[in-house]
């Protein structure tokens, strides 16, 4: 059985599930080169409206594996310690950019505990529904670090800078209720809730055309760092402008008009 499942729980959701449920699916150097492979089949595969990013088991992602994690495959073994890391981390660094660069938005739900990369993980994705069990813990000091895969961008954009600080900077662990207080989650639910609650947030999202959605996500992620509010506009008038010329965009439209689902054709 692989360590990421793969399966398609609704038509138009693609979910994939970390599956090493005994090591609370910690991350092996496999596993991330697995998953920036689906990432990358995924970015092109216009079946698929919304990704969803879950763990199986008790745990969502307790981070890197530090006993059986293996070895970087794309490393040289004749590289000096500082160079293997600085290869190792450039490979990791690619699994947020991308989920942020998939045009299908990624739900993340989190069941359990999210530290280390799997923390890395939740930020990065667009959406994150926290079970009441979820735990997120900055697990990167271990390595001696308070960051890693973005984190230190992430966080702070997630709940604001001085809320960043002070979990970064402790270390604490940020349990469900508090992660939907501060904006880590979108919100909680009970565990058993956790998979229906998901797919009832996919199936809002896929009423709308996908490459609307494609447009609506690079957009607001893009103008997070916009140099001004006319920036911000113009690129927003771009998306519209392309958005609207699909017969996608239109069978969207007629759909409203007549109160049924709308049928997407990807042009």
């Amino acid at each position: 059985m692989s360590d990421i499942a793969i399966d398609t729980p609704i038509d138009g959701v693609c979910r994939l599930t970390l599956n090493r449920p005994d090591a609370l699916n910690s991350m092996t150097f496999a596993m991330y080169e697995e998953l920036i492979a689906q990432f990358e089949r995924i970015r092109f595969d216009h079946s698929i409206q919304v990704v969803v990013l879950t763990g199986s088991g008790r745990g969502f992602c307790a981070g890197h594996d530090l006993r059986a994690g293996g070895k970087p495959g794309w490393v040289a073994e004749d590289l000096g310690r500082a160079q293997r890391n600085r290869a190792t981390l450039a490979r990791l660094g690619q699994i947020p950019l991308l989920m942020r660069g998939l045009p299908q938005p990624i739900i993340v739900a989190v069941n359990g505990v999210a530290a280390g990369a799997g923390y890395a993980f939740a930020l990065a994705g667009d959406l994150v529904l926290a079970a009441r069990s979820a735990k997120f813990v900055n697990a990167f000091h271990n390595a001696g670090t308070g960051h890693e895969m973005g984190f230190s961008y992430l966080l702070p954009r997630a709940v604001g800078t001085q809320r960043a600080a002070e979990i970064m900077l402790t270390g604490r662990a940020v349990h469900a209720e508090e992660a939907e207080r501060i904006g880590l989650a979108l919100r909680m639910v009970e565990d058993t809730d956790l998979e229906a609650e998901t797919l009832k947030l996919a199936e809002a999202i896929m009423v709308n055309s996908p490459i609307g959605i494609a447009i609506t996500k690079q957009t607001m992620h893009m103008n997070a760092d916009a140099g001004s509010l006319a920036n911000a506009i113009e690129l927003e008038n771009r998306g519209i402008f392309t958005s609207t010329s699909t017969e996608d965009t239109a069978e969207k439209r007629k759909a409203f008009i007549e109160k049924r689902k709308p049928v997407f054709t990807g042009r």
